[in-house]
């Protein structure tokens, strides 16, 4: 399945794309630039976060809530990344050792479908 992707690298920019051989259990994958064509290998510890999109557009005046209940996704969690950015969502499997771990937005009609948060990016994880 091809993957729409919004890379965010650590405090260095973000990079859009394709990918179909993301794993969470793997320290690398893949990704087709956006708008190059360029493939190419990315590694989890250059990343604070990998967000798979609805769209590379997204909507940038679009205030996502954070105050809605979804069920079936999980316990909801706060993250605040080292860089100050606060993530709020639910999640299936945040466990402090592993290198990353998928937060779904609280608020279904973000363009974000899932982020795979990269654990050694986040200042604090807490159940909320």
């Amino acid at each position: 399945m091809l993957n729409k992707v919004v890379l965010n690298y650590n405090g260095k920019g973000v990079r859009k794309g394709t990918t179909d051989n993301f794993f969470p259990n793997k320290d690398v994958f893949h990704v087709k630039d956006h708008e190059t064509g360029e493939v190419f290998e990315v590694a989890f510890s250059a990343l604070k976060a990998v967000f798979f999109v609805k769209s590379f557009e997204g909507n940038a005046g679009y205030a996502e809530r954070s105050d809605i209940e979804r069920t079936g996704l999980g316990r909801k969690i706060r993250v605040i990344f080292k860089d100050g950015e606060t993530q709020i969502g639910y999640t299936q499997g945040f466990t402090p050792n592993r290198p990353g771990f998928f937060v779904f937005p609280v608020d279904e009609t973000s363009n974000n479908q899932r982020v795979f948060v990269i654990t050694a990016a986040t200042k604090e994880v807490q159940f909320v």
